[in-house]
């Protein structure tokens, strides 16, 4: 394997040798680049000063997506294009489209949080840039100020979006292209430093081989987790195997009457097919985070993390997902509620990881919802999350399954509940039983985001909420965003 990080700055390739693979990007801009322009505010992916850009191939076409430099390790930048603030201006001084609508704008006060909002409508001006205020607010949901009450940098916004400008970056894409199909044929990649290694297989047999080896080491895929370890607990990672360079786990199909989404497919890349089946998931993925977090944060990783508020595990297991499993000796597969033993404990032998899940198509009449309750609506940890997976027969209930997050140490169905309901008519009564088994299923800590009392009833409410709008769809109970979709 490589030895050697090479990534593309400023049109040429850089290549680095000899560092710490645990160092953040946002780190290395600022110790070892002197390129201060890319701030630190809260070092966990929330405030967004951190803001940098990534372009990479997907067939074959440039994408440019902003992430948090603050948790992104610097060999992830291994095979791609980085791009921060001080590059956008001209050569001349020229201010780019995005930092010029900015000033015209008055979209800054302090400054400290600007670079990392020029950054955000950059990316936002080279993917699909619209002028849809609720859209914009999605994009700038992880930029966070103090300062300008956010109105005057969605004007800027609005007016990129308008002008369809064209920049220095468009002019050298073919080349920009080239360098990265270039850089797509290097193997993969293996650090050492001091007394850490980082591996970045390109496959999943040399990852099965690298993990059998290593069966303890720490599996990377979005960092938006596992950056927090370093930046946050200061851990030292040993060993550090990145997921981010295998194509087959970044793979999303339909087979077999289901979508398999591969573990290392990102929450932006599984927006919109999970969308397409049930809006309902597709608008828990708007919500699970900003938009830097949703383009690095993986399906797989939110699920292998274990953790009781995860918010996609939830809908899935509501869903009858299937998870699959690999190792050295072989697959396996179980059913994903069946993964979360206890806190902090999974079914999960050494030397195995998470391959990919596959949910189950809609069924014809069935009936799917979920909720996110948290403190901000906006990229904020749930407080109670809740999926519900309804089949009638007429007004008898022929199956449903019941599953929350944040009510227990792991996400877990409500099965006393669920047994309330099956096979009764599918009204008020059933539902103020059922409303009442749930305290069988569940008893939910208090913690700094929710009592014991809140949860339960927030999610004896949300089945409560789910039976309303099943009953009666075109009762108002939701807010409605951007193209007329109805916000959980």
């Amino acid at each position: 394997m490589r030895q050697k990080i090479k990534y593309i700055h400023k049109g040429e390739i850089v290549t680095l040798e000899n560092i710490d693979p645990t160092m953040t990007v946002l780190n290395y801009l600022r110790y070892n680049q002197a390129l201060t322009g890319t701030k630190e505010g809260c070092a966990e992916g929330d405030c967004g000063a951190c803001t940098v850009v990534l372009g990479e191939l997907v067939e074959g076409k440039l994408r440019y997506q902003a992430v948090n430099a603050c948790i992104q390790f610097l060999p992830t930048l291994d095979g791609k294009e980085l791009i921060t603030v001080e590059d956008l201006k001209a050569k001349d001084g020229t201010l780019h489209p995005v930092q010029q609508a900015m000033v015209e704008a008055n979209g800054t006060q302090c400054g400290f949080c600007t670079p990392g909002f020029v950054m955000s409508l950059f990316a936002e001006m080279h993917s699909n840039p619209k002028v849809d205020r609720l859209h914009i607010n999605d994009v700038l949901a992880g930029n966070l100020c103090r300062c300008t009450g956010y109105g005057t940098i969605v004007e800027a916004a609005i007016t990129v979006a308008q002008s369809n400008a064209k920049d220095k970056f468009h002019a050298t894409e073919a080349n920009t292209i080239a360098l990265l199909a270039a850089l797509e044929k290097e193997a993969g990649l293996q650090l050492t430093w001091q007394d850490r290694t980082y591996f970045a297989p390109k496959t999943t047999d040399e990852l099965v081989e690298i993990l059998a080896r290593y069966p303890q080491a720490t599996l990377l895929a979005g960092a938006t987790d596992v950056g927090l370890w370093v930046t946050k607990q200061h851990r030292d990672l040993a060993t550090v195997i990145y997921l981010g360079q295998i194509r087959e786990l970044k793979t999303i199909n339909t087979q077999q009457g289901g979508l398999k989404i591969g573990a290392g497919v990102t929450y932006s890349d599984a927006w919109a097919p999970l969308a397409e089946l049930y809006p309902d998931f597709g608008e828990l993925i708007r919500r699970i985070a900003s938009t830097q977090i949703r383009n690095s944060g993986t399906i797989g990783g939110n699920i292998a993390n274990g953790s009781p508020i995860g918010d996609t595990p939830p809908a899935l297991i509501a869903l009858g997902a299937q998870l699959h499993l690999r190792s050295k000796d072989g697959r396996r597969d179980i059913p994903l509620e069946n993964f979360f033993i206890d806190y902090g404990k999974q079914d999960l032998n050494p030397g195995e990881f998470v391959a990919a899940v596959t949910l189950p198509l809609p069924e014809t009449g069935s009936k799917f919802a979920t909720y996110k309750i948290s403190k901000r609506f906006d990229q904020d940890i749930s407080a109670v999350c809740a999926a519900f997976n309804l089949t009638l027969k007429g007004d008898v209930v022929d199956d449903i399954r019941i599953c929350y997050g944040g009510m227990a140490a792991t996400p877990k169905r409500a099965r006393k509940t669920e047994e309330a309901i099956i096979g009764q008519v599918w009204d008020e009564t059933t539902i103020s039983n059922a409303v009442a088994s749930m305290t069988e299923d569940y008893h939910p800590l208090t913690d700094m985001r929710a009592s014991e009392q809140y949860r339960m009833l927030a999610a004896q409410n949300l089945l409560r909420k789910f039976y309303i709008e099943t009953v009666t769809p075109d009762i108002a109970t939701r807010l409605v965003g951007e193209g007329g979709l109805a916000y959980a």
